[in-house]
């Protein structure tokens, strides 16, 4: 595949924003073409090569580039400025994001200023590590550590090279120079040992004062604030124009159409919003927050969105075309650089988690083929050691002396690999993503694979292991409320919608795994077992129907087991799983797990195991690793290798990989730490493991309430699931929506369905139908809450419905001649005063509807069952008689028109409802425009034809709904958005 940028420089020009290729440490030079993003966001190659010229009095050296984020009129560079090895898969590192560095594309002044409080970060960060700036050198990848190095004893090669500590240039290791010449000629140049040898810094800040230079920490008192105070002198000067040093860094002559320094925009082109901008702090805070927290990972060379069997290296397809866009976290805003072509500098990342672990197993006795693991020791390891009733070796009593054990007659080096990717599908944060959405994807999907290798990941010699399991949500449509400690489950959806949703979920995963066993965790009691019902349920109806479609008797059925992890595991008991483990036997005896051998796969894994319990973290924790252990522990059988890694204590590595893998997927989805992990971890279940729950649990509560709001909107933002539109929506609500779930065919099924249940004559065709917001009572502008309900017109009538969305029924209509309506004006609808959203009189606007009542005959009439298909004559129904009262009336208010959906996610299809109009205003004119074209016409009671105005008149304005808005609801909101915001 072409290779990645490993190293960039990355410094301000008059026109935009540099992104010069260098080559990492004893590497030659790079190959790739710089490219240039200007003050717009517009990324294209430099057709001028400016590293002889090196005009930028600035630079930041990063690792890779994530994207761009888009806020409003601001565009962002994300890039990689710390980065952590963590692994290493076939020789290729695996990298941990630890720091990122957001540069703005607003003007050369902004971005050299970006880049050196970002430069100044580094420094004391390095500092704060105890490393000099020679030690933290971005090194090289064939020059990385390795995880394995301490299996691997080499003597080092010694160098051939030097390189100056000031110019950076390398040359040949000069053996005979005179210690006259390096004193005198180059001044002591050489003080990298000395360096090294007296202290971290040594002579380096006198040896400047000599030269004529500032000390590091004089010179950072007294650098203004966009020149790099880390930066010598000299470079300083060299970074002018050779011909007007005083002059602007070189433009590029082919440029089409250069900016000049009084035309460079300090934001894009586009409609300002002062809500966005206001929040623009706090949506880059949390962006480097999301970026830097350890939860994204990448590789140069290794695709880590796909399982080692499923690798392409003879492949000419650049690395990000090769990713699996389920997996592939930073596609979206990375995509401008994919549309310029400059595929050396998509880096795609995962999020999940990567971690490696060396181990050996040394053979005591061959004949009864015992073993003793060696691996790295920690506190943990020692003292379960301590503990353990069957110590290495027993002392004789007689000599009072130590009998050590026996020699190994030979072993074997073997490497651990866990790998976990988290889906962006229906990608989000505990009680805000649950269930299932629409495309069948459930929230918190997770596949984790474990790797069983050797250090050198020779297939010839060795064969590899890989073995992989799946998390997710119930694939149900269901909430949670985070404001309690124990959510009760809300569901929603009927039994159809259900039923669709769930059969697109195991669909979907059994084509990529083939069989399926699902094993859910939920207990059979109390607030969970409402859900477990429903999954049990549906997963029966889908064997009924044929299950899943995939060839094979056993792919094409769903294997179902309800465990109640719970009572089962009850008293701190959670060796119990072993029940589990049995039932699931025959299921890993049938899909086995991959082997590769001589490079080609010799069996690959036939089906999956998805796991889950209500937020799929704790006890899908402690039920995958088991699950984990048990196909090890086969797998070095098969290569006449035992292990026993429930009971001996040297392998609580194992655990603590594992425990690790499941609390970064818990601080992904929950914002901490899994619970149970002691057991994970020590495989034991203690009080003060309980204790450190209960702690967890009221932290996650905290997140649930206050923090998750604004990172899921950040999320679904990211991932161009919503426009930026979304962060004015939470600062109007203080919530997120949903926009993995398309409420457009939500809405437009709940028109169809409530056209089919009150239309009771057949000839009376629907013309159209509208979900608004209204009042929950009638002959009311404003109530305490509002809710949504369904408006439809025939050429008869207007039927005024209200619904249970959650159990998608009829709760109430009302039926209203077209002859019977007086009047319509339509006009401002501010029902609320609190955010500059709800002031907005674009968009906060509705409708009032008069019309009389019948003397005859019901007025409104009441369904006391759910109604999922079929009319109302054959409903059982209240009804409400008319009152004496002449007239009445109805007030709707227009909702959002999905505007923060991007038109990439929304994209019709032959499926998708008809477009709605683009505004709010829009919206309530065609209605208004409709329902006076269709009732014009109609005779009333006097014979005469009736001849009804649309009127503009404001609902709400602002003075009166400043009026309504009382001191405690404006003192709420202050306080609310104190805390959230």
């Amino acid at each position: 595949m072409p290779g990645l940028v490993r190293k960039l420089l990355i410094f301000a020009a008059v026109d935009g924003l540099i992104l010069q290729p260098a080559p990492p440490r004893n590497h030659p030079p790079a190959t790739q073409q710089a490219i240039k993003i200007d003050y717009r966001g517009n990324v294209a190659p430099l057709l001028k090569d400016r590293r002889e010229e090196d005009t930028a009095p600035v630079s930041l050296e990063a690792h890779g580039v994530i994207g761009l984020l888009k806020v409003a009129t601001s565009v962002f560079l994300v890039s990689i400025c710390g980065r952590e090895q963590v692994a290493q898969i076939h020789g290729k590192p695996v990298y941990k994001i630890t720091d990122v560095v957001l540069i703005p594309l607003a003007s050369q002044a902004e971005a050299d200023k970006a880049i050196v409080s970002a430069r100044e970060h580094v420094t004391r960060r390095k500092e704060a590590e105890g490393l000099g700036e020679d030690d933290y050198e971005s090194e090289s990848d064939d020059e990385a550590p390795s995880v394995t190095d301490s299996l691997v004893e080499e003597s080092p090669a010694p160098p051939t090279e030097v390189k100056d500590p000031l110019t950076g240039q390398r040359r040949s290791l000069q053996r005979k120079t005179s210690i006259a010449e390096d004193v005198m000629q180059h001044k002591g140049l050489y003080g990298r040992f000395a360096d090294m040898w007296f202290s971290k810094k040594g002579w380096k800040d006198d040896k400047r004062r000599a030269q004529g230079l500032s000390s590091e920490n004089e010179q950072r008192k007294t650098a203004p604030k966009n020149v790099d105070s880390t930066m010598p002198k000299e470079e300083d000067e060299t970074r002018k124009s050779p011909v007007k040093p005083d002059a602007l860094p070189v433009e590029d002559e082919d440029v089409r159409e250069p900016v000049s320094p009084e035309e460079i925009p300090k934001a894009l082109e586009g409609q300002r919003d002062s809500t966005t901008d206001a929040l623009l702090p706090k949506i880059l805070r949390t962006t480097k927050m999301y970026f830097a927290s350890g939860s994204f990972f990448f590789s140069y060379e290794y695709d880590l969105s796909r399982g080692i069997g499923q690798q392409e290296p003879s492949s000419s397809l650049p690395l990000h075309k090769q990713y699996d866009p389920l997996y592939f976290w930073n596609q979206h805003i990375v995509s401008p650089f994919v549309d310029a072509g400059q595929h050396s500098f998509v880096l795609p990342v995962i999020q999940g988690f990567v971690g490696q672990r060396p181990f050996s197993i040394k053979v005591v006795n061959t004949a009864s083929n015992s073993v003793v693991i060696d691996s790295e020791s920690t506190p943990d390891d020692v003292e379960l050691q301590s503990l353990n009733k069957k110590p290495d070796f027993e002392s004789d009593s007689d000599t009072n002396t130590v009998t050590p054990p026996p020699e190994p007659s030979n072993g074997k080096d073997f490497l651990l690999t866990l790998v976990s990717r988290r889906s962006t599908k229906r990608a989000g944060l505990r009680y805000l993503r649950r269930g299932v959405d629409d495309e069948g994807s459930t929230a918190n999907t997770v596949e984790t694979e474990q790797i069983l290798s050797s250090p050198t990941w020779n297939t010839t010699q060795d064969t590899i292991f890989s073995f992989t399991q799946l998390r997710g949500s119930i694939p149900l449509f269901f909430s949670q409320s985070p404001y309690s400690l124990k959510p009760q489950v809300a569901t929603w959806g009927s039994t159809e919608t259900n039923a669709k949703a769930f059969k697109r979920h195991f669909t979907d995963i059994s084509s990529r795994y083939g069989a399926i066993y699902s094993a859910s965790l939920v207990d059979k009691h109390g607030t969970e077992a409402r859900i477990g019902e429903l999954y049990e349920r549906h997963a029966r109806i889908l064997n009924e129907n044929g299950g899943m479609g995939a060839k094979g008797a056993m792919a094409g059925k769903l294997n179902f087991e309800w465990f109640d992890f719970h009572n089962v595991c009850r008293g701190m008991r959670f060796e119990n799983v072993s029940k589990l483990m049995d039932m699931l036997g025959p299921f890993f005896k049938e899909t086995s797990w991959t082997e590769i051998s001589n490079d080609q796969i010799l069996h690959e894994q036939s089906g999956v195991l998805r796991t889950n319990c209500m937020d799929c973290l704790d006890r899908t924790n402690v039920v995958q690793s088991a699950c984990a252990r048990t196909a090890l522990e086969a797998q070095l059988s098969a290569g006449s290798y035992s292990i026993d890694l429930q009971n001996d204590p040297s392998t609580s590595w194992f655990n603590t990989l594992w425990a690790d893998n499941g609390d970064a997927i818990s601080r992904q989805y929950a914002g901490t730490a899994a619970l149970k992990g002691d057991f994970t971890r020590t495989r034991k279940r203690q009080i003060t493991g309980a204790l450190t729950d209960f702690g967890l649990t009221l932290t996650r509560y905290y997140n649930n309430i206050v923090n998750d709001y604004f990172t899921q909107a950040l999320i679904d933002y990211l991932l161009g699931r919503a426009t930026d539109s979304i962060f004015v929506e939470f600062e109007a609500d203080m919530k997120s929506s949903d926009y993995f779930i398309d409420l457009r065919k939500v809405r437009q099924a709940a028109i169809d369905r409530s056209a089919r249940i009150v239309i009771e004559d057949k000839e009376e065709d629907l013309i159209q139908g509208w979900t608004l917001s209204v009042p929950t009572q009638a002959n009311h502008l404003k109530t305490a809450t509002f809710e949504e309900a369904v408006l439809l017109l025939t050429e008869k009538a207007l039927y005024f419905c209200r619904l249970d969305w959650g159990t998608e029924k009829v709760r109430e209509f009302e039926r209203i001649q077209l002859e019977n309506v007086e009047g319509i004006f339509r006009g401002v609808y501010i029902t609320s005063t609190l955010a500059q959203r709800h002031m907005d009189e674009e968009k906060n606007v509705g409708f009032v509807l008069r019309y009389r009542t019948e003397q005859t005959g019901e007025l409104v009439r009441r369904n006391t069952r759910s109604l999922e298909s079929g009319d109302a004559s054959s409903a059982k129904a209240s009804k409400v008689k008319p009152t004496p009262d002449t007239g009445r009336f109805l007030a709707f208010k227009a909702l959002p028109p999905q505007s923060s959906i991007p038109p990439s996610a929304s994209e019709s299809t032959s499926t998708s409802p008809p477009a709605t109009p683009d505004n709010e205003v829009e919206v309530v004119r065609n209605i208004c425009d409709e329902i006076v074209r269709v009732a014009n016409g109609k005779k009333g009671d006097d014979g005469q034809e009736k001849e009804l105005k649309g009127e503009e008149k404001d609902v709400i304005g602002a003075r009166d709904a400043k009026k309504s808005t009382g001191y405690l609801e404006q003192l709420g909101y202050s306080l609310k958005k104190m805390v959230w915001t």
